[in-house]
């Protein structure tokens, strides 16, 4: 079955951290690129970061560069999204991306 299973989300505090990870299957992971997207309550879903095939590469959108880190393990089928110093405004239903494929989705909160 081709898919791709968001995990990882939750509620956090200000300031902390989370890892979000998104695993593949049913193609081959290790030819295409990924992409995470967000989503908050009552706006556009937007591209949050993006990496080549072979990890090598990555773009950010601004409002998270320097806090989130994207990267991949071909091996494993999987991509992450390590983020960091999260803020409210960070909060969101967090999707992974690649192959025209979308995942269901993970709610990250941020709140004191």
């Amino acid at each position: 079955q081709v898919q791709l299973v968001e995990s990882g989300g939750g509620l956090v505090q200000p300031g902390e951290s989370l890892r979000l990870s998104c695993a593949a299957s049913g193609f081959t992971f290790r030819n295409y690129a990924m992409t995470w997207y967000r989503q908050a309550p009552g706006k556009e879903r937007e591209m949050v970061a993006k990496i080549t095939t072979s990890g090598s590469s990555f773009i950010y959108v601004d409002s998270v560069k320097g806090r989130f880190s994207i990267s991949r393990n071909n091996a494993k089928n999987t991509v992450y999204l390590q983020m960091n110093s999260l803020k409210p405004e960070d909060t969101a239903v967090y999707y992974c991306q690649g192959n025209a494929i979308w995942g269901q989705g993970t709610q990250v909160t941020v709140s004191s």
